[in-house]
């Protein structure tokens, strides 16, 4: 038996419960995981908030989208990118589905080694932002010279972001909360307080300009000051201003009227495992959870400004 979250309904956390299952074993080009970790992500609460439809047929619905763990069993043809998978294997997996739970079945196709150096929750909480971020900085083609903005640079998916663009020698100014001010200039980014007047405080801390805009929030303020501010709208992105499809910038993701960027991410798993596991990209775990907390867990989350990864730990 294994402990699994679920959402029960369409709402909020409180739709969220702990429920015993029966894991069976694997099925062909499948691996049971003894999970470690997984970490929560925003786009869990939008399958069970209903933005993505209510169909009621669909509940109870597992969620989880990347975990950590040893695995326990290995199914017929089962494989990853990295080669044969074996019992004991420490492994991360993205994307699942179940993830919030102490055992499940995933993918062989998602599941890399584990980056030794990392913690389990660590190891738990890069796939997705780190896929996220790759994608941002690949499809604007960031390169050395860039100067980078990144709006909610201290968020997850922005530091991953702003990392990458700093490693291929970019300059990296970024939109965050003033308390985190500190923190992002130990990474080199240069930061910079939201809200009214942004485009002529980022105009002074880039006398030089702007030649990129990744966008990891998703509000009008974050699009209109990029595009005011970068030429080519080719060199604007974002993973989160799905409102604003077909606004003169570039959508990515799985939202509506994104680009889903298929080979670019499926490529982006193994750089971050590989830069991570090599301690040249930070993964910022911000708190861990009980799996029996997931509720809690999920209202921290919507309260935003974590400044990092909220992991659950089976």
């Amino acid at each position: 038996m294994s402990k699994v979250v679920v959402a029960v309904g369409y709402g909020g956390p409180e739709q969220l419960e702990v429920r015993e299952v029966q894991v069976p074993g694997p099925g062909p080009g499948e691996v049971t995981v003894e999970v470690r970790a997984a970490g929560i992500n925003p786009w869990d609460h939008k399958v069970y908030s209903g933005m993505m439809g209510a169909d009621e047929s669909r509940l109870p619905l597992p969620l989880g989208l990347e975990v950590a763990g040893v695995v326990t069993a290995v199914g017929n043809d089962a494989e990853g990118p990295g080669g044969p998978i074996a019992v004991g294997d420490h492994i991360v997996a993205h994307p699942v589905s179940g993830g919030y739970a102490e055992v499940a079945n995933v993918p062989a196709t998602s599941v890399l080694s584990k980056p030794p150096s990392l913690s389990w929750p660590e190891a738990a909480g890069m796939s997705v932002t780190g896929v996220a971020a790759f994608h941002l900085v690949e499809a604007t083609g960031v390169h050395e010279g860039d100067t980078v903005l990144v709006h909610g640079v201290s968020g997850g998916v922005g530091l991953t972001a702003a990392q990458l663009a700093i490693g291929r020698g970019a300059t990296v100014i970024g939109t965050a909360a003033e308390r985190r001010h500190d923190t992002l200039r130990g990474y080199g980014i240069v930061p910079v307080a939201y809200g009214d007047g942004l485009a002529d405080r980022l105009r002074a801390a880039a006398p030089g300009g702007v030649d990129v805009a990744l966008d990891t929030i998703g509000t009008d303020e974050a699009v209109d000051v990029s595009l005011e501010l970068v030429g080519g709208h080719d060199r604007v992105a974002s993973v989160a201003a799905f409102h604003r499809a077909g606004g003169g910038f570039q959508l990515l993701g799985t939202g509506p009227g994104a680009d889903p960027g298929t080979e670019i991410r499926d490529r982006a798993r193994l750089v971050i495992a590989d830069l991570a596991g090599k301690g040249e990209l930070d993964v910022v775990v911000a708190r861990t959870f009980p799996l029996t907390e997931a509720a809690d867990a999920h209202r921290l989350v919507a309260e935003g400004h974590t400044g990092g990864k909220v992991v659950l730990e089976p």
